[in-house]
């Protein structure tokens, strides 16, 4: 017997606030086209004076278990992907337990910044196949907002806050690549390349910080390991970029995305893209994505999906599954 970890729901938030490139104007030294052009991002979500990373997660957890038909007791796990929890500890995701009226199991958080939602993926399949969850309610939810420095032109404009999240179940599959659920993950990090991509502050600094980050280094090593890390876990099982129905990539630029797509000789309209309309939302990036291309009626039971994503750390990592 084999044991998947199946995708039972879906759902996402996103805050009422909409910012469109052109709010950027007038502060800072850019425009609408300069932000298209670089990164493909028109507009993002931002949260409201005191709502918080928690306060957007539980928001997403409900659509998900609205989607399963399930209640929150149904839920034996909750992981949360964030780098923006609401405090330094507890962790962000007991607050969600305790919002969404969850009287049992158990609730961590997972930082691996832009590549959290992986991470947490990964982690909720180990669970699962481990025996110690059946349910794994998985989420990722920032407010990058909170960390951006408003003088700098070239990190500000890029990212945006929201929430998405997945409930993952253990069902019985034949062990082929036929069964829906995760079939092959891959995870890595690389602590040399912290530079890279960072926030200049934290709990022991007593600072919170500002996101720091070297575009063309971070893009360089973007579109190299992302497709390294979706074929290693391609690989795994024995398929290929031919057997993907879609990609659904962590979206931070549409040139890495379309970087990626053409190293894995996938088509991009097989890749979901929703840069566009989110910027990038760091860990809530990757379930936003999933979320919406369901929604869209584009990711349909059956598809093999891959997703990939790295961030600060560096971290970066794929997951396969069959929707």
């Amino acid at each position: 017997m084999t044991i998947r970890a199946v995708v039972r729901g879906v759902g996402h938030y996103l805050p009422e606030r909409v910012v469109p490139n052109s709010e950027f104007e007038a502060t800072i030294d850019t425009s609408d086209e300069w932000i298209r052009s670089r990164s493909g991002i028109e507009r993002r979500h931002f949260v409201a004076e005191g709502q918080t990373t928690s306060d957007i997660a539980t928001r997403a957890a409900e659509a998900a278990l609205a989607q399963a038909g399930m209640v929150a007791d149904d839920i034996d796990a909750i992981i949360l992907a964030t780098s923006t929890a609401d405090l330094t500890f507890p962790s962000a995701a007991t607050m969600v337990q305790a919002r969404l009226g969850m009287t049992k199991g158990y609730a961590f958080d997972v930082q691996a910044v832009c590549a959290g939602f992986v991470f947490a993926l990964a982690n909720a399949n180990a669970l699962i196949l481990s025996g110690q969850a059946r349910r794994v309610l998985v989420i990722g939810a920032e407010t990058f907002s909170r960390l951006m420095d408003w003088t700098d032109r070239g990190t500000c404009v890029l990212f945006g806050d929201g929430a998405g999240a997945l409930i993952l179940e253990g069902q019985e599959g034949t062990g082929e690549t036929s069964d829906r659920g995760i079939l092959a993950t891959d995870l890595n990090s690389d602590g040399r390349l912290r530079d890279i991509l960072y926030v200049d502050g934290g709990t022991s600094t007593g600072t919170t910080g500002y996101l720091r980050m070297q575009g063309k280094e971070v893009f360089r090593h973007a579109v190299e390991k992302l497709a390294e890390t979706a074929h290693t876990a391609l690989d795994k099982i024995g398929l290929s970029g031919a057997d993907v129905d879609w990609i659904v990539p962590h979206q931070a630029n549409i040139r890495i995305i379309e970087g990626t797509a053409k190293r894995m000789q996938v088509p991009m309209d097989r890749v979901v893209v929703t840069v566009q309309d989110h910027g990038n939302t760091s860990a809530a990036s990757i379930p936003l994505a999933l979320s919406v291309g369901v929604a869209r009626g584009q990711i349909k039971p059956g598809d093999l999906v891959v997703t990939e994503a790295i961030g600060g750390g560096l971290a970066w990592g794929s997951v396969v599954l069959r929707w």
